[in-house]
């Protein structure tokens, strides 16, 4: 966490307008109890885009929702499942 914590300015510095970077984990963790196991279906996310207000992208009812926002900033139709954040994070409508 501190490696990250380190890189993140040149990180978001690389990010061009337009562009957007979305950091998520593979699972969450309970810290309310004592087990170490994979106890939380929820996982952390949060997506940047330079210029751009923050939106609250509450909580999703899946992590291909981040797969569904990478496939509409591309333009992309897949059919997968997925519902894309691609407008709250980026203040527009390419969805």
């Amino acid at each position: 966490l501190e490696e990250v914590d380190r890189a993140m300015p040149a990180l978001l510095e690389a990010i061009s307008e337009g562009e957007i970077m979305i950091a998520t984990a593979d699972h969450g963790n309970d810290p309310t109890t004592s087990s170490t196991d994979h106890s939380r279906e929820r996982v952390p996310l949060i997506a940047y885009s330079p210029g751009r207000s923050g939106a609250d992208l509450g909580t999703r009812s899946s992590f291909s929702d981040a797969g569904a926002t990478l496939a509409a900033l591309f333009g992309m139709e897949t059919g997968l499942p997925g519902e894309s954040f691609l407008s709250a994070v980026m203040g527009t409508e390419r969805e």
